[in-house]
């Protein structure tokens, strides 16, 4: 028997057998939920701009790669680019990813023959007792090193040999291809949450930007309101002075000035906090970052809508869940073959000699061995039929995962369309709750001047309108927070066509020296930076800046 063509042709035979075997995983679908026709709060006056937000028409361009340039703040901008290279979340992540793929690869290594070289060399004496002198070659067999009985008994004598040996697992009943198919799903699966760690990052990013940019913008109202209040504490001590006013004004005024004062370095705490907040997310050290003060913009890009259906392949939370439904799948298939015997293929080569190195590859000297060889389990105590019910079990559990995904999915898009939608409607109510309470402190100042009124009521208008004009600005913070989480939820332009791009970048992270610059000072400025042009006095008690006052676009 030529041992040189037998072993391919078992080995190719194997591959057939491999080829034409069975699939013991059911057959994959993905998994079915109730999926709506349309958004229910996705109203006919998502249309107007003033929303921000409106029907995807098939024309209109779905959200695409840096949706945050939708916002047109260049510093945002730059502080976005940051997050894919520098963040640790998202590193983490990716590495995960990379986990994944080399388990994929791990997995697909059982396509193909083991091959192992093992020379050995034994040094051995065998009892004079003894008839024969008996050693095992590296093929496991027991052989004789004398030439006739008892030739070499009581000698010591060293055994060389050199064997090659090939073993290959008959992939029968799907084993092998479910074991890599499970690996290449969750390796998918990996990759979807690479995609969502970035996008809820560049989400966490931009909202805490803006709220920072609003904090600044509330700070900037206060430092207006306290120019009014100290006017106003300038004129109840004038009238004082001049007897037209008590102490008690006086002292009111006083606190009232002292109380804005206090709020507005309390402020400080916040921007600080967001200020290292944001500094974490781009990966750059809080001592020595600083964002400069910049003015609130609270306009709303549009924001298109698609439908329900579109959401399965455009969230990457819900990809990864499906992916993760599909692996589980492959591991019942798994859990299947465990019931039908497994079928192996062996083979041994090589040169054995006890006479000497120089001598061992003497053609007389070779050995060899082929055969296949089949183990079935007849007897567990139910173990298979446990790991089964536990793969089943696995799957339910995924399923039920995907669907929960989907449900959470469908709720927060929905969440986010009525708060956008009815936030512009409360934004413009209290708007004008601030025009009639700047009107209600005209009124009330010209009332005390002319001694009418009491001082206490001007003060209860001066604060109504602190309240009303903070409150505006809260609500114009919500709209871009919720404008901030549609996106967000809307998978932020992401789709399953993009998971080999995913994984692309997932593998092959920027290099450190072609990071982008970071907005960062070699020491940073601490909160609260001076605001600009903050040095300014107000002529009289009811300077207020008009521009604020504006009906919003």
């Amino acid at each position: 028997m030529n041992l040189m063509k037998t072993i391919p042709t078992l080995m190719a035979g194997a591959a057939l057998l491999a080829v034409a075997g069975c699939n013991l995983a059911p057959h994959y679908r993905r998994p079915e939920s109730d999926v709506p026709g349309q958004f229910k709060e996705a109203a006919p006056g998502g249309a107007d701009k003033t929303v921000g937000w409106k029907i995807a028409e098939p024309k209109d361009a779905t959200l695409r790669g840096n949706w945050w340039e939708l916002y047109q703040d260049p510093q945002l901008n730059a502080l976005e680019e940051r997050v894919a290279i520098s963040n640790q979340t998202v590193a983490a992540a990716e590495a995960n990813y990379r986990a994944a793929h080399a388990l994929v690869a791990e997995a697909r290594a059982a396509y193909f023959p083991t091959v192992n070289l093992a020379p050995a060399v034994t040094r051995s004496r065998s009892s004079s007792s003894s008839g024969s002198s008996n050693n095992t070659s590296a093929s496991g067999s027991t052989t004789s090193s004398g030439g006739s009985s008892g030739g070499n008994s009581g000698k010591t004598q060293t055994l060389y040999s050199l064997p090659l040996d090939a073993s290959y697992q008959v992939d029968l009943w799907g084993r092998i291809r479910n074991m890599a198919a499970q690996s290449a799903f969750s390796a998918q699966a990996s990759a979807a949450d690479v995609a969502t760690a970035l996008l809820s990052t560049h989400c966490l990013l931009a909202q805490d930007y803006f709220q920072l940019r609003a904090v600044d913008e509330q700070r900037r109202i206060l430092d207006s309101t306290l120019a009014d209040f100290q006017a106003s504490l300038h004129l109840v001590d004038a009238l004082y002075r001049n007897g037209l006013a008590s102490d008690e004004d006086v002292a009111e005024a006083d606190t009232q000035l002292d109380s804005a004062q206090a709020q507005a370095t309390d402020l400080g705490v916040i921007r600080g906090q967001l200020e290292h907040a944001i500094a974490v997310l781009i990966g750059v050290t809080p001592s020595h970052f600083s964002l400069a003060v910049l003015p609130f913009d609270p306009a709303l890009p549009v924001v298109p809508v698609s439908l329900p259906t579109d959401l399965l392949e455009r969230r990457p939370d819900i990809a990864s869940a499906e992916r993760q439904v599909a692996a589980a799948n492959a591991g019942v298939g798994i859990a299947r073959t465990a019931y039908f015997p497994s079928l192996s293929l062996d083979a041994v080569i090589g040169y054995q000699s006890n006479n000497g190195l120089a001598q061992l590859f003497n053609w007389p000297n070779r050995f060899w061995s082929v055969g296949p060889s089949m183990v079935e389990t007849l007897f567990e105590g139910g173990a298979r039929r446990a790991a089964t019910a536990q793969a089943w079990a696995a799957y339910d559990e995924a399923v039920a995962n995907y669907r929960q995904a989907v449900l959470t999915a469908f709720q927060s898009v929905e969440d986010n369309l009525t708060s956008l939608r009815l936030l512009a409607t409360e934004e413009e109510q209290q708007h004008q709750a601030v025009v009639a309470a700047q009107r209600e402190v005209a009124l009330s100042t010209a009332r005390y001047k002319l001694g009418l009124d009491s001082y206490i009521n001007v003060i209860t208008a001066q604060n109504t309108f602190l309240t009303n004009r903070e409150t505006e600005l809260q609500i114009q913070l919500r709209r871009i927070t919720a404008s901030l989480n549609l996106i967000n939820n809307l998978g932020g332009g992401w789709d399953t066509s993009q998971w080999s791009q995913t994984e692309q970048i997932a593998m092959h992270r920027p290099a450190a020296g072609k990071n982008p610059a970071a907005p960062t000072a070699t020491t940073g400025v601490p909160n609260p930076p001076p605001l600009p042009n903050s040095a300014y006095q107000p002529e009289d008690l009811l300077k207020q800046d008009q521009a604020n006052m504006a009906s919003p676009q």
